[in-house]
């Protein structure tokens, strides 16, 4: 196997959670630009399926709560096992620990984190049964760091649960022919930053705490995201790989 053919896709079955937009419309890109049939999945099927039609060839659409088990299971058993799995599905929000409700921490936990672990289990199981996969979790540099100015610990948990689970499952299921690795970003300009953007001096803080100065775009995650779901990253099984332009270096 030559090393430009480790990065193929062709032939392999990948699907994406929360692929509507941003990171997880960049990874589908990516998955499938490099050969791999793409299943885009999304709790908006048309975002979804804006997204798969932008892909074209092979590449379809679901709608997919992340949050449904029983949703999550119908589809692993609808489908053939997969070969590449992305966890990506996410939410955030800024809300001062002593001013959380339960429902504001149970939300985001939900989603980020049970979410996560249910996707990982529901198609898990069918790669196991095939004895072969690669599941890629979107965590974030948040799993390591407490983030500043804004209060978020909710959104810090759930991540920091996301890369220990990535470690967890990567031990569990490393004889049986399944790796599971994270990417722990920085901040990424998405969609889902822009209510947090307007904020006032926000942005210039998080710039300073920056060594590069800048924040990073979905293709850069998406890049990362290829080189785990395919042969070149071999060897790679409970990773945690920082894209954060050094903010955890300081």
């Amino acid at each position: 196997m030559t090393y430009r053919s480790k990065m193929d896709l062709n032939g392999r079955l990948a699907l994406v959670t929360g692929s509507g937009q941003g990171i997880g419309a960049a990874c589908a890109q990516a998955l499938g630009e490099t050969g791999a049939q793409v299943i885009c999945t999304d709790i908006d099927l048309a975002r979804a399926e804006t997204i798969a039609a932008s892909i074209g060839g092979t590449a379809s659409a679901r709608k997919l709560d992340v949050t449904d088990s029983a949703g999550l299971n119908a589809l692993a058993l609808e489908l053939p096992p997969l070969d590449i799995l992305v966890c990506n599905a996410g939410i955030v929000s800024n809300v001062a620990a002593d001013e959380m409700t339960d429902e504001q921490w149970d939300r985001v936990i939900e989603v980020n984190l049970s979410g996560v672990f249910r996707t990982c289990r529901a198609f898990g199981r069918r790669m196991l049964e095939n004895g072969k996969g690669s599941i890629i979790n979107i965590g974030s540099m948040s799993g390591n760091i407490v983030n500043v100015p804004q209060p978020q610990c909710h959104y810090n948990a759930s991540k920091a649960g996301v890369h220990h689970l990535t470690r967890s499952l990567a031990v569990e299921w490393a004889t049986r022919g399944v790796r599971v690795n994270a990417v722990a970003p920085t901040y990424i300009e998405t969609p889902l930053l822009q209510g947090l953007e307007s904020q006032t001096g926000l942005v210039e803080r998080w710039l300073d705490l920056t060594p590069a100065g800048r924040m990073g775009q979905p293709d850069e995650i998406a890049s990362i995201v290829q080189f785990l779901a395919s042969d070149a990253s071999s060897l790679m099984t409970g990773s945690i790989v920082a894209a954060d332009a050094g903010y955890t270096c300081i």
